[in-house]
């Protein structure tokens, strides 16, 4: 359950053009999560993360998931297995420990990234339920 109100952010960024929702940077979440558009978390979330379209993970982000979303955008640290259909790109700052599944991956440099990569054709459908269940790296 968030302790915090979900913030709006009208502010144009990435390509989407904007993001339609954001965690803030005190806000906690734990449970499992479905959004249609944008969403970028700037603080702490724990559960599961699915359908959506564009995520990011803030810079000073902490989230404890596995993600199945389109594209995923991380800039701070992430726990959890990614299944990322459209992209993934992790930047300068990043930190990920888990399997990802992609059909493009940027990785920047200083990235730290441990688990395993697995490339997909783009457009393929996420893997079911008990077949993406595979246990991330351990940090």
């Amino acid at each position: 359950m968030a302790k915090k109100i979900i913030q709006v952010n009208k502010n144009p960024v990435y390509e989407i053009g904007m993001i339609a929702t954001v965690f803030g940077k005190d806000t906690e979440f734990n449970g499992d999560l479905a959004f249609d558009k944008s969403l970028q978390i700037n603080g702490k979330f724990e559960g599961e993360i699915k359908d959506g379209d564009f995520l990011v993970i803030g810079e000073k982000a902490d989230v404890r998931a596995n993600i199945k979303v389109k594209t995923v955008i991380v800039k701070g640290t992430v726990y959890g297995n990614v299944e990322a259909t459209d992209k993934l790109e992790i930047h300068k700052e990043g930190k990920l420990y888990g399997n990802i599944r992609t059909s493009k991956l940027i990785i920047a440099d200083g990235v730290v990234f441990e688990g395993k990569c697995e490339m997909i054709r783009p457009g393929e459908k996420p893997r079911k339920k008990e077949q993406s269940k595979e246990e991330p790296a351990s940090a």
